[in-house]
């Protein structure tokens, strides 16, 4: 028996229900094993879809109990249920009243999608289709419908009660019971669902609307742990604040509530005021918490708080629209966090993620467009690619019409689409009415796959001052008429031997950026009165790769003396990265007097940029940048001896800023960004200086392991000891455990950081860190630290000659296929760039591949994943 690739869905067979449902009243009487949803729909025929057709309502590994029409029984030939449906062969064609009566055990739903429990607290996830294991249902977005939900449980065992809206009633329910009565007055789709019970603390507060609605603000966790849901509260509330400012968007119920979970298969959902969360991303404390961890609570808060409005008023009329409501809603949390942290960083930040995650997938056989023609598991579809390069046309956008214009097509778009179910379309109508613009060559984003390639030369006239600059633009895979060009808005400007040049001018230029339209093209810059080194795609105006061939020295100018940080950070990455694939000790050396020119120069001034600059590319940013023959050793070792050399080069400027940068006895802990910047700074020059010096980075990595007084100091001590192999590491690894053995978001750490160790032991670690107490193969935050590091962060050992790696990842994905497709299926995207390997490498891979794809019975997630990475190119 071999299994099937799940068949297509496609963009062009959407059509529109041919019933929609107006009220949905769910009365839900929870228990560990036999929760019991009796659901009432008020249904009517859909004028725009078939009249007479039949009802089929969405399901999966459902149970029914009993079904009404009207008040009445359904007769037994009127309708067929399976656990994966029901149909009802001649509905009513008036509005009528469906009441349906299902059965689920929350405890055996280790998918956890639906209704399930976690610790003990029931909880739900209904995006995409996780609500058809609740109760039959139209489980598609563009059905929008008003929710009334009554919860009951044992008052002992969930003495909380939480659903979407507002509470309108609470009380007793019988001996040791009680419910509570949830009312959300905002149409929605099913996906937006939520309903939580269980024994919860909380920390709350309330906030006031620009429009004077008062809101209490709440967020629960774990009994014991409020303290560490302070810092989430604070962003809520920011978040709140920064859109009414920034966006004009006010919050629109009585309560806001953010749950804390152990057992989640994402980061957080945006359901309409009732917001869960992988707990990873509420709880914090200078004790536990990391400033990355400080920084990733701030933004997913965020992130989900903006859904409110970029999703929930307004949702997808269908799941081809994803990046509609995830790409836009990343831009606006990349706008908030960098709001309220650097915003140069952040963006760095941004586009090294970018490059990381989503350039990748562009490059290989999982690639789609931004909005995909067609899927077969749409789980599969919450990728880089929806929620990164979503975001970056977005940003495109912007920059292309300016920000009050920006500002202004957003204010229609929620105007124009608020309460309904809209398309990509929609959206771009909205800033094409407010600018008078035609986007529909701009639209040409959405839908092609690749990241495209913008090639560059310059000609420099001297005695004429004139610089031309040539650009020209491409799409891997596409050639000719069938591939019409995007538009890229490529930010540039001149630099000169002593910075920009601001006399040179351009006519094509507006507010500093070019707008390409076309697939070759040329611009003419005037009065330059010395060579200048051009200075593109500033800020990552465009998410394109670009081919501009400069030489050391002409980077090293951009590093020094051009005015846009993002291009000054980009300029010491592209010369580390030619480093990497092709080391010269003597470039090298010149490197390191560059970088210690920048560092005496500026490194305090702004010690978060600075390290960053010092931060070398990534060994799987370099094997990104090579077309085949990938060879994972070979690039560690170049990017570890181009370390060394920095470390060795610039060992006593490191010392210096290690020591100035020192903080003072007993000054508090605090995640804002200054104090995050010194400390990414400090911990920057100690891997640095361990680099070039084992021996004595050992004794400096331990000395700030014992006397750290936060989390931050005490992972980078213990990660920087993790690459240098003796019993200083195994020590500092078994005291780290034993301190936090009864933390397990901190031993996530601890198991992600022995997960990329790059050494031959490391698989033979993992197998015993499996057997570890603290791990468990039913929580996805366990699996993803130790065996999802091992197969995105650390590529010599997952992609071992002898296949090893593989086959460790490929063992995982089958273990879990049957309890937590999710999950298996996201593991095994790992191998999205198997056919770039080096072949004897490549062809282990393959054979990994092809024994999952043999399994019986893989889940449709899987098999989608297996057979796009085996049939793609």
């Amino acid at each position: 028996m071999r299994t099937e690739t799940p068949p297509l869905i496609r963009l062009e067979e959407y059509r529109p229900s041919d019933y929609l449902i107006d009220r949905v009243d769910l009365d839900i009487r929870l228990d560990p094993h036999a929760t019991r949803i009796d659901a009432t729909l008020a249904l009517r025929p859909n004028p725009a879809g078939r009249a007479g057709a039949p009802l089929h309502l969405d399901g999966d590994d459902l149970r029914l109990v009993s079904a009404d029409l009207d008040g009445a029984a359904l007769a037994a030939d009127s309708y067929t249920a399976t656990p994966s449906g029901l149909t009802l062969h001649a509905p009513p064609q008036q509005p009528f009243a469906l009441r349906l009566v299902t059965e689920v055990d929350p405890t055996a739903n280790t998918k956890l999608m639906g209704l399930y429990r976690s610790n003990g607290v029931y909880c739900t996830q209904c995006e995409a289709d996780g609500f058809r294991r609740i109760t039959y249902f139209l489980d598609r977005p563009d059905v929008m419908a008003i929710y009334t939900t009554r919860i009951e449980a044992d008052r002992t065992e969930a003495p909380v009660l939480l659903g979407n809206g507002n509470l309108v009633e609470s009380g007793h329910a019988g001996a040791d019971r009680h419910f509570a009565i949830w009312h959300d007055p905002h149409p929605k789709p099913a996906y937006l669902f939520a309903l939580v019970g269980g024994r919860l603390g909380k920390v709350e507060t309330n906030f006031t609307t620009q429009e004077g609605r008062a809101v209490t603000c709440a967020v629960y966790v774990e009994p014991g742990k409020e303290a560490r849901a302070d810092y989430a509260l604070d962003a809520v509330i920011r978040s709140m604040r920064w859109d009414e400012t920034a966006f004009g968007r006010a919050y629109d119920l009585d309560v806001f509530n953010v749950v804390a979970v152990s057992d989640f298969n994402m980061g957080a959902m945006e359901n309409k005021g009732l917001n869960i969360f992988n707990d990873k991303y509420v709880l914090a404390s200078p004790e536990t918490a990391t400033d990355g961890d400080y920084a990733a609570i701030e933004a997913i808060i965020a992130h989900e708080y903006f859904h409110n409005w970029s999703g929930n008023r307004v949702t997808c009329r269908d799941w081809f629209q994803l990046c509609l409501k995830e790409g836009l809603t990343v831009f606006r949390d990349q706008e908030f966090s960098s709001d309220m942290r650097s915003r140069p960083v952040h963006r760095i930040s941004e586009v090294r993620s970018l490059r990381a995650r989503q350039f990748p997938e562009d490059a290989g056989p999982l690639r789609h467009p931004v909005r995909p023609r067609a899927y077969a598991e749409i789980n599969n579809f919450y990728t880089a690619t929806v929620y990164d390069k979503g975001a970056e046309i977005v940003r495109m956008l912007r920059t292309l019409i300016g920000p009050e214009a920006f500002r202004a097509g957003m204010d229609r778009y929620f105007a124009d689409n608020d309460g309904r179910a809209a398309t990509v379309e929609d959206f771009l109508a909205a800033f094409a009415a407010v600018t008078g613009r035609d986007l529909s060559a701009f639209a040409r984003w959405y839908e092609r796959p690749g990241t495209p390639r913008l090639s560059v030369a310059m000609a420099y006239d001297p005695q004429a001052a004139r610089c031309t600059l040539r650009f020209a633009q491409s799409l891997p895979g596409e050639t000719g008429q069938d591939a019409p060009p995007l538009v890229i808005p490529v930010a540039l400007g001149l630099v000169g031997a002593s910075g920009p040049l601001t006399n040179a001018t351009c006519p094509d230029v507006r507010n500093g950026v070019y707008v390409l339209d076309r697939a070759e093209a040329e611009i003419v810059f005037e009065q330059v009165t010395e060579e200048p080194v051009p200075s593109l795609l500033r800020d990552f105006s465009a998410p394109v790769r670009l081919d501009f061939d400069l030489t050391d020295a002409q980077r090293m100018r951009l590093l020094a003396q051009d005015s846009d940080p993002f291009n000054r950070w980009q300029a010491a990455q592209d010369v580390a990265l030619r480093l990497i694939l092709d080391p010269d000790p003597a470039r090298a050396d010149a490197f390191a007097d560059a970088l210690g020119r920048f560092l005496d120069g500026e490194a305090l001034a702004d010690p978060a940029y600075a390290a960053l600059v010092l931060t070398l590319p990534s060994e799987g940013e370099a094997a990104d940048s090579l077309s085949a023959d990938v060879d994972p050793d070979a690039i560690h070792r170049a990017r570890f001896d181009l370390r060394a050399r920095l470390g060795r080069a610039l060992r006593s400027r490191l010392e210096r800023l290690d020591a100035a940068l020192a903080p003072a006895d007993g000054a508090a802990y605090s995640p804002d960004a200054a104090s995050a910047g010194r400390r990414s700074l400090r911990n920057a020059a100690l891997d640095l200086i361990a680099a070039g010096d084992p021996e004595a980075g050992t004794q400096r990595a331990a000395e700030r392991l014992a006397n750290a007084t936060n989390m931050t100091d005490r992972l980078a001590a213990l990660g920087t000891l993790a690459l240098i192999p003796g019993q200083a590491r195994e020590d500092a690894l078994a005291g780290f455990a034993e301190r936090f053995a009864d933390e397990p978001l901190v031993l996530d750490k601890w198991f992600a950081i022995q997960a990329q160790i790059p050494e031959p032991g490391t698989l033979e670690r993992i197998t015993r860190l499996k057997a570890h107490p603290a791990f468990t193969m039913t929580n996805p935050n366990r699996v993803r630290a130790l065996i999802g590091t091992l197969a995105f962060g650390n590529p010599t050992q997952f992609a071992r000659a002898d296949g090893a790696g593989f086959s460790l990842v490929a063992d995982t994905v089958a273990a879990l296929d049957s309890t937590n497709p999710q999950v298996a299926a996201r593991l095994l995207t790992a191998f999205g760039s198997w056919r770039r390997l080096e072949k004897s490498r490549a062809a282990k891979a393959g054979e990994m591949l092809n024994r999952i794809k043999a399994i019986p019975g893989l889940s449709r997630d899987t098999a989608d994943i297996v057979a796009r990475t085996l049939g793609g190119g």
